[in-house]
């Protein structure tokens, strides 16, 4: 071939060979000629190297004249609405197949790369390239640039690669770009509107803005010190829970010392089965408060009234809550590896899917502010420096590298942390109530001093676990709406690590592993259930890191801190309101999550005003009427002989998120028509792509299965 070549010979196949972007368009689109196609590719490919279009010579030689580092390697990422199917694309040409996607993320790999793109894995680095050029994930013109230089050891010894003189190359080439589109929209002295400015934000498959999504690991320091940020965030419902259980179970600081210990070497083992077999999402297991009211149920059952040794009396309590426990995590093993729970997923949709996650965070609201009140002194300090740190000096550097944002909790917690501790020295509650005392100072939990120093907690330390058949259907009923909240928390987590929406065949995986975790649970005697820990979900949106590393390191931090008790205790020992300024935070963020699908919805359909409205306005309406009842009259609203039928009815109803997602998934099957525009307004032409495994080339990025065992245990 020749290497110069016509404006006509960019647009071979087209019917107007002077409109060369919407030929390009119409080249790439799925109806184009496949011969038209790879013609195309080989002029351009001889021509430039690398380009794609006649503008993007120009941008190329604008960079050339402009910038001082001599670039030997240009990648040309084409960025369309329709992928490129073309199977015969010379090397040389980058388009949106899984080949192409592959050849890009070998090319970041290679030694000569350098800058902020250093490394990335593929699935991330279309979002982070236009993230990195300010612009959306779909581009309105057709190709967009990406350099990757490979400098010479001279350069090197100069230090031309930092990351400062690449952020500023990749703000020329959006600016050049900018005016190329200006030039090509008429080139007069008034700039012609852009069409992103004639229409609303786009919608985005995977959130933007996310510095480490779940394949992307941040560098081992870093890691590290996210993991623990992780361990500090769970360690307040680890310690809520039995510090509110165990007394009531005749139990002193040495049991619930163990219990806690308990709770996170449990914890720590099924964040990491998790991560490795389950939904492979970078989500914290932990306690959950869902089990609590069917767990205070067999506290307060009548045949251990008489028990007057109160160790033995806890022994007792806790071998019965395990074997209810034991019997509960059948119904999510069962549901979840038999596939069950993928044919119920494959009926949500977008709008069913915003109560359901919406709920999930804000449906937690009473552990928010109501517990943060109980010591304002050092709650509401406590919340003001978390939101400074974590959104208001981020902001005023915006640009520069900061720390505050990505280890908000940390440090935040350091200085409230010593500020409680000088108020305790002080004497500042001396004088103060029982409760104040319990709540504010931090030498009143007890735990330091009966933890043992070293204490590996092992299968049935209680004893063996007796079993009531009543109790057991009331914790069946307890873990099954735990699982509708995991469902919903597993879509969040998801959002936050910039995957992918979880397909229905991994969401029915992942309650599966749920539920081998329960009988971890209910084995090692923890006396209470587990579910996705909603706060560490949001705490991915506060760091904007939603690595799986960093979760699975989190867990080796709570089997370590299990087993060496004293130090497990310490931070352990941090007030309550401490912990409850981050979930008004990060319990936010998840609500957020769900509010979050709006965007692929038609709010102008008076049918989904409405099942939203009245799903979301139900899902917190009836729990308070359920909740308030409880309170006043210390039983539920349904309250007949049997106890075990009356938390089977009071604890769902009981869950926002639960009642919530109920009403929204049968509103929204009942009432829309099956026809396309109805779809449409669902927002299922987005969702439908994500019902299976197998549909969208990115699930296999994020969740299948390590060590080649999607061959044994296939997705679908």
């Amino acid at each position: 071939m020749e290497a110069q070549h016509s404006n006509e010979d960019f647009a071979v196949g087209c019917e107007d060979p002077l409109d060369t972007k919407r030929c390009f368009l119409d080249l790439n689109s799925l109806q184009a000629k496949e011969e038209a196609a790879v013609r195309q590719a080989e002029l351009e490919a001889e021509r430039f190297g690398v380009g794609v279009t006649p503008e993007a010579q120009g941008i190329f030689d604008a960079l050339s004249k402009t910038l001082p580092v001599r670039w030997d390697k240009t990648v040309i990422v084409v960025m369309n609405e329709v992928r490129v199917t073309s199977p015969y694309l010379p090397e040389s040409v980058i388009g949106g197949t899984p080949a192409a996607n592959d050849r890009v993320r070998k090319v970041l790999l290679e030694p000569g790369v350098h800058g902020p793109l250093r490394g990335t894995w593929w699935p991330c680095m279309w979002m982070l390239m236009g993230q990195r050029l300010g612009l959306e994930w779909r581009f309105d013109y057709p190709v967009s640039l990406l350099l990757v230089s490979n400098f010479s050891r001279e350069e090197k010894r100069k230090g031309l690669m930092k990351h400062d003189h690449t952020f500023e190359t990749l703000n020329t080439v959006k600016k050049i770009t900018e005016e190329t589109e200006r030039k090509m929209a008429g080139g007069g002295a008034a700039p012609a509107p852009k069409q992103d400015e004639l229409q609303s934000h786009p919608v985005k498959d995977q959130l933007p803005n996310v510095s480490y999504c779940i394949t992307s690991p941040p560098p081992w320091p870093e890691a590290i010190l996210l993991g623990f940020q992780h361990y500090l965030v769970m360690l307040g419902t680890t310690v809520l829970i039995p510090t509110a259980l165990v007394p009531q179970m005749g139990g002193r600081n040495e049991e619930k010392a163990k219990v806690i210990q308990t709770m996170l070497f449990v914890a720590g083992l099924n964040t990491l089965t998790q991560t490795l077999f389950g939904t492979r999402l970078p989500a914290v297991v932990g306690g959950s408060y869902t089990f609590v009211p069917t767990t205070l149920s067999v506290v307060l059952a009548a045949r251990y009234s008489d028990i007057a040794d109160p160790v033995e009396r806890f022994e007792r309590i806790m071998r019965g809550i395990q074997g209810a426990m034991i019997v509960a995590s059948t119904l999510q093993i069962i549901i979840g590896f038999s596939g069950l729970w993928r044919i119920v997923t494959r009926f949500l949709s977008p709008i069913s899917v915003i109560p359901l996650v919406a709920l999930s965070g804000f449906g937690l609201y009473e552990f928010g502010f109501p517990l943060l009140a109980k010591c304002v002194e050092i709650g509401l300090p406590q919340l003001i420096i978390l939101v400074i740190f974590s959104q208001y000096i981020p902001n005023l550097m915006k640009g520069k590298k900061n720390i505050f944002d990505r280890f908000s909790v940390l440090l935040s917690l350091v200085i409230v942390w010593i500020y409680a501790h000088l108020l305790t020295v002080g004497g500042a509650y001396k004088h103060a109530a029982e409760k104040t005392q319990l709540s504010c100072r931090t030498d009143r939990a007890g735990l330091i001093s009966a933890a043992p120093w070293i204490r590996v907690p092992y299968p049935f330390q209680w004893g063996a676990p007796t079993f009531h058949a009543g109790e057991g259907f009331a914790m069946m009923a307890a873990s099954f709406v735990a699982l509708v909240e995991s469902t919903g928390a597993f879509i969040a987590v998801a959002r936050y690590a910039s995957a992918t929406p979880v397909p229905p065949s991994v969401l029915s995986r992942g309650v599966g592993w749920q539920g081998v975790g329960i009988l971890l649970a209910g084995i090692f005697g923890t006396g209470n259930g587990c579910s996705v820990s909603v706060e560490n979900a949001g705490l991915l949106a506060s760091t904007h890191v939603g690595s799986r590393r960093v979760v699975q390191i989190s867990a080796g931090f709570m089997i370590f801190f299990s087993i060496l008790g004293k130090f497990g205790a310490l931070f352990a020992s941090i007030p309550a309101p401490i912990f409850a300024a981050f979930y008004c935070l990060f319990f936010a963020y998840v609500g957020s999550a769900g509010l979050g699908f709006l965007q692929f919805c038609n709010l102008n359909i008076f049918k989904t005003k409405f099942i939203l409205g009245f799903s979301i306005f139900m899902g917190l309406s009836i729990p308070q009427y359920f909740n308030e009842y409880t309170a006043v009259n210390g039983v539920g609203p349904v309250h007949s002989r049997g106890k075990w039928f009356n938390d089977m009815i009071n604890v769902p109803f009981s869950s926002e998120a639960f009642v919530a997602g109920l009403l929204a998934i049968i509103l929204d099957n009942t009432l829309h028509k099956k026809d396309s525009a109805t779809n449409k307004d669902r927002g299922m032409p987005w969702w439908e792509k994500f019902k299976s495994f197998k549909t969208d080339t990115r699930s296999e990025e994020f969740y299948s299965l390590p060590m080649n065992l999607n061959k044994f245990f296939p997705s679908v």
